[in-house]
This record gives C-alpha cells, sequence and structure tokens, in this order.
C-alpha cells in the first residue's frame, strides 16, 4: 500500500512540475509617496508683558471684589484678588505661577467687611387691607327628597335548558407507564 501512495505522489509531482507558477501582477500600482515635509520651526515672538486689575463694589447685592495681575511676558505672573465673604471677613489671594508651578497664599482678614449704607428711602409699611372681611352665614340646605325607584318584574320568562339526546364516550387513551430510571 505504502508503495503505491509514493508512486502516487510522484505522478501528481510530475503533472504539476510541467506548469509554471503564474506571475503576480497587481491590478493597480500603488500610489508613489514623496518623503515628508520637515516641519517648519515655530515662530518665536518677543516677549509681552501685561498687566490688568479691577474690582467691583455693588451695595444692593453686597457684590465686593476686585483682582490685579502683571506678567513679565516670559511666563512669570503674580497677582492677587480678594472678595467680601459671607460672614463679613475678606478673603485675599496673593499668588505667583512660574516654572516652579501655581502657588497661592490665602489669608482671611476678619471684621474689615463691607457695611452697607443705609438706603436714602423709607420703606413701605407692611400691607393692611382697608376693608374688613365679609361675614358670610352658612347657607341652610334641607335634605334632598327623593324615593327608590320601582322595578317590576322581567317580562319574559327565562329559558329552559334540556339535555342533549346523543352522549359521547370516554377516549381510548392510555397513558404509558411511567418508567423510574
Amino acid at each position: 500500500m505504502a508503495a503505491k501512495m509514493i508512486i502516487f505522489a510522484a505522478c501528481v509531482a510530475a503533472a504539476l512540475a510541467q506548469y509554471s507558477a503564474p506571475a503576480y501582477k497587481p491590478a493597480y500600482s500603488a500610489p508613489a509617496y514623496s518623503a515628508p515635509k520637515a516641519y517648519a520651526p515655530e515662530p518665536t515672538y518677543a516677549p509681552k508683558p501685561y498687566s490688568f486689575e479691577y474690582s467691583v463694589n455693588d451695595p444692593h447685592t453686597y457684590d465686593v471684589h476686585s483682582q490685579s495681575e502683571h506678567s513679565d511676558g516670559y511666563g512669570n505672573v503674580k497677582g492677587t484678588y480678594s472678595l467680601l465673604e459671607a460672614d463679613g471677613s475678606t478673603r485675599v489671594v496673593d499668588y505667583t505661577a512660574d516654572s516652579y508651578g501655581f502657588n497661592a497664599e490665602v489669608k482671611k482678614i476678619e471684621g474689615h467687611g463691607y457695611s452697607a449704607p443705609a438706603p436714602a428711602y423709607k420703606s413701605a409699611p407692611a400691607y393692611k387691607p382697608a376693608y374688613s372681611a365679609p361675614a358670610y352665614s352658612a347657607p341652610a340646605y334641607s335634605a334632598p327628597a327623593y324615593s327608590a325607584p320601582a322595578y317590576s318584574a322581567p317580562a319574559y320568562s327565562a329559558p329552559a335548558y334540556s339535555a342533549p339526546a346523543h352522549s359521547y364516550a370516554a377516549p381510548a387513551y392510555k397513558p404509558a407507564p411511567y418508567k423510574a430510571y
């Protein structure tokens, strides 16, 4: 049997040897890409220092806060801001931001809070209606007077039912006996 398999394999090898493998030719040619261009360096600008400040002082809403900040243009920033807390104290924050990170120092100044000036107008008195409340007497209602409706017996007689004339025998089904495994 082994000899037959060897002969068969030799015949198949000889048959395949006379055919050459087809040359691969793609249906399309791949696009030619050029090398990526080097990015232009990011332009450098001259340092632009800045400085700003603002403050808000609103006696009607008790919104009192301020801020001031300045920069040297090289990434170093110094500033301060303050605000009036609800308890009447003032919170002051001095901060710096530079190559070491952001650093803030918070201070709380007690009792130097803002006190709103007294209003220049007199508040209106509490509202009191000028009329007296109406006097109502409870309405007098009598108990409803109605009588239950009178129904008479139905005008038709009840149908009479009788058993059917034919009868059916029980089905001839017998269940299979139960086998316990």
